[in-house]
């Protein structure tokens, strides 16, 4: 019997990040592509934001890194401080992201970390798709 294909809806598809929506799942992803401008990475996730303000649930949210470039303080210090509270404010309930982590992604991500515990969100650092999906359909 042939599996059922997930239902996808690309809300983004630009050479430094694709973002998609799995409407059946209420979740999004951003899959990276390489280096980012501020605009950029902040363009990706206001993306996300925006489908869900306009009315479509996004319960789960997890952020493909394995071929983004280094992010600087300046994005991060944004999305803690503007893009997640949004996030949460928006219906956001599980997070994830998938991470080779090498040294630099490390750092960033264990700052991103720090600032969700903050929020009682619960999110998981993954090493792959299946585990990130996963994490984020558990009740």
């Amino acid at each position: 019997m042939e599996k059922e294909a997930i239902k996808t809806q690309t809300l983004l598809d630009k050479d430094y990040a694709e973002v998609t929506y799995f409407p059946e799942q209420e979740m999004a992803r951003i899959k990276w592509k390489g280096n980012v401008s501020v605009d950029q990475y902040r363009d990706a996730f206001l993306t996300v934001y925006e489908h869900a303000i306009a009315g479509n649930t996004v319960k789960r949210f997890y952020s493909d890194t394995r071929e983004q470039g280094v992010v600087g303080p300046e994005n991060r210090k944004w999305f803690e401080k503007e893009m997640l509270p949004k996030a949460i404010e928006a219906g956001m309930e599980r997070a994830g992201t998938i991470s080779d982590a090498n040294i630099f992604k490390r750092y960033y991500l264990n700052m991103i970390l720090k600032s969700i515990n903050k929020f009682n969100l619960p999110f998981k650092l993954c090493g792959s798709e299946e585990e990130v999906v996963e994490f984020l359909m558990k009740e």
